[in-house]
Parts: structure tokens; sequence; C-alpha cells
């Protein structure tokens, strides 16, 4: 990558770009895999809702879990003004907020590994119960 910042207008590689040294904060509108994504990396995120579950998404990342910061105003239309989105941005790289954000972002994102670890995480266990309990299920219905 050449310059300063780039856009590009086609599929991305979310995840590999959110684990790039270089990302400072992850501007998202809250759909549930861009979360985990931005969790998983330990980013802090800008909530952008915009529709469904992305509100709901939003108040967890902003004001539950602690990882992000709401940009104001981006209520039921998802349009916001530009002083609002240049206020969250610079709460989210310089203000108190956004250290204790950026702090809670890199815990959550040690909590996911620990969690997806291969063998012992409490997500690959639960996988491998489902796994055996549709297994079995399968079996009863022979």
């Amino acid at each position: 990558m050449k310059g300063r910042g780039m856009i590009v207008g086609e599929w991305v590689d979310q995840r590999g770009i959110l684990g790039h040294v270089s990302v400072g904060g992850f501007l998202s509108h809250c759909g549930w895999n861009s979360v985990m994504e931005g969790v998983c990396a330990g980013v802090p995120m800008l909530a952008w809702p915009m529709m469904a579950e992305q509100p709901l998404n939003a108040r967890m990342v902003a004001e539950e879990v602690k990882v992000g910061i709401r940009v104001e105003g981006s209520g039921r239309t998802g349009f916001v003004r530009r002083g609002a989105l240049e206020n969250a941005v610079r709460e989210l790289m310089a203000g108190e907020k956004g250290k204790e954000v950026r702090r809670n972002a890199k815990e959550y994102a040690k909590k996911a590994r620990k969690a997806m670890e291969e063998g012992n995480g409490s997500s690959w266990k639960t996988l491998n119960l489902l796994i055996d309990e549709l297994c079995n299920k399968k079996e009863d219905v022979r």
C-alpha cells in the first residue's frame, strides 16, 4: 500500500485488514459478523448502525461491553453530521473514553482467542457438543 489511506470499491479481506498493525479503529455498521471480527482483532469500534439488529449490537458494543463508541445522531435515518463523526474519531483515538475502549478491545480479543482455542476453548467445546447432539439425533431417527 502506498501513501495514506485507500478506498476499495469491492470485497476485501476484512479480518486481514482489521489485523493489520496500522488499524487504530473500525467504523462499523455493527452487523453481528463485523462486531465479532472487530472484537477478535482487538480493534475498538465506532458504532454507526443502520437497520435490523445493528442498533442493538451497537448498544452492546458501546454501553455493555464498552469496546466501541456510538456515533451520535445515527438514529432512525442512519445519517450523521460530519462533526459527530469527527468527534467520535477524535474520542476513540485520543480521548479518555477512547483509552478505556481500546483497553477493553484488547482484553476481549484475548478472551475471544481463548474461547476459540482448538480443543480447549469454550466455543470449540460447545460446537463439538452441538455436533455430537446432532449426530445422536440422526441415529435416533434411524
